[in-house]
């Protein structure tokens, strides 16, 4: 005879799984909630004028390299699928 180790499941392990898998979630959410906040929240004003000339130079830089990502794109797609005009 071989010996098996049988787990028991009970309604009352289920529960008790879905009552932690829960709390994982709801930690996660709220983790994910706090990001993006952060993420997207307003900037502060400018406490100079530096900081707003650098403030506007970044955003120009990130602009201009999504629009040329962009493109970059765009131009790989069309290559791939041809341009059908």
């Amino acid at each position: 005879m071989s010996s098996t180790n049988v787990t028991s499941v009970t309604l009352e392990s289920i529960a008790q799984q879905k009552a932690e898998l829960l709390k994982k979630i709801r930690h996660q959410e709220k983790k994910m909630s706090e990001l993006t906040h952060e993420l997207f929240a307003p900037l502060e004003p400018a406490t100079n004028k530096a900081d707003a000339i650098m403030r506007t130079v970044n955003t120009g830089m990130a602009i201009f390299d999504g629009v040329t990502f962009g493109i970059k794109i765009m131009r790989k797609v069309r290559e791939k699928f041809g341009r059908h005009s």
